[in-house]
């Protein structure tokens, strides 16, 4: 099978994971900016959440052109990225309404762990079913950044009951990291335009 549907899957998973984000968003009732204030944390962790998601939107998207073909083993570590971004409106509302409370705070950077790890079984099967000098895995190199998120999660998941706002900042750390540019894809797909699906 191409990548075509599994992307056009994957991309409406997480539409539909943002609009419910999204919608877990309660207006005040009074006409005033003074009404906005106690929602901040919930407006921050709204934030943090759509940008995590357009990270792995924006990562999938661009593993999956360098992907040559589906299979079995593929659609089903597809299926588990997607099961753990499905519990972020959940873990993000939870979050914001408790005002960062420790347990909130760290079940939100346990399944941004998860996300993490069942993002790398999805890079590490297609790389397998595509051989070990693939365009993907030449691309994907060494990957840094990669491991070190899952590190800042486990250390905010520990830090959230020493005090929330350590665990925010590290969430933020390793969001910051991932908006800055990668080009590691890009330059690959410039390359050998050929590769893109």
């Amino acid at each position: 099978m191409r990548t075509n549907r599994l992307e056009a899957f994957s991309d409406g998973v997480i539409a539909i994971i943002i609009t419910i984000m999204v919608l877990e968003m309660h207006a005040p009732h009074e006409p005033t900016l003074a009404a906005l204030g106690p929602l901040w944390p919930v407006i921050i962790s709204y934030a943090m959440s759509f940008v995590y998601l357009g990270i792995y939107w924006n990562n999938h998207h661009h593993m999956l052109h360098l992907t040559r073909s589906v299979t079995g083993g593929i659609l089903w570590a597809n299926l588990h990225l997607l099961f753990w971004l499905s519990l972020t409106p959940f873990t993000t509302a939870w979050m914001g309404e408790t005002h960062f409370a420790a347990v909130p705070t760290a079940v939100y950077g346990a399944v941004l762990l998860a996300c993490a790890i069942s993002y790398y079984v999805l890079q590490l099967t297609i790389i397998r079913s595509q051989g070990p000098n693939s365009v993907l895995a030449a691309a994907v190199g060494k990957d840094k950044k990669g491991k070190l998120s899952p590190v800042l999660y486990l250390l905010a998941i520990f830090a959230a009951f020493v005090h929330p706002s350590i665990s925010g900042a590290l969430y933020a750390t390793v969001a910051l990291i991932w908006l800055i540019p990668d080009t590691r894809i890009e330059r690959v797909l410039a390359a050998h335009p050929s590769t893109e699906s």
